[in-house]
């Protein structure tokens, strides 16, 4: 069975890279969201594995994501993906339930890296 992958950013740019990242092995079934609020409604209601997450959005941010799969008791792995790489804010992530920080635009190699380091690859 193929994981559930869900990307999201609200950059359709962004979005596109990070789905262009993800190795080609990796047989999953991806969904997008553009916000926080679509994102956490998409968690909700489907079994999604792994998340990634950008940080800076519109509405519902990466950090309300973070604390809504907290609040909901989600079982989903979370990789943020940003461009704010500030070192408090990678501490934060963390704390909050990320299990990797990578800079935008996320290399298709560092990717996969993590992914194989959290055995979901």
């Amino acid at each position: 069975m193929s994981p559930s992958v869900l990307i999201c950013d609200d950059s359709n740019m962004a979005r596109k890279q990070v789905l262009r990242s993800l190795p080609e092995q990796w047989k999953t079934s991806v969904q997008t969201a553009s916000n926080g609020a679509e994102a956490l409604s998409i968690l909700r209601d489907n079994s999604v594995e792994v998340l990634f997450l950008d940080l800076t959005m519109p509405g519902i941010d990466g950090i309300g994501v973070l604390q809504g799969i907290q609040k909901l008791k989600l079982n989903c792995s979370v990789f943020v993906i940003s461009a704010d790489i500030q070192p408090e804010m990678q501490a934060k992530v963390k704390a909050l339930g990320a299990k990797e920080f990578m800079r935008k635009p996320v290399k298709a190699d560092i990717l996969l890296n993590h992914l194989q380091q959290h055995g979901l690859l």
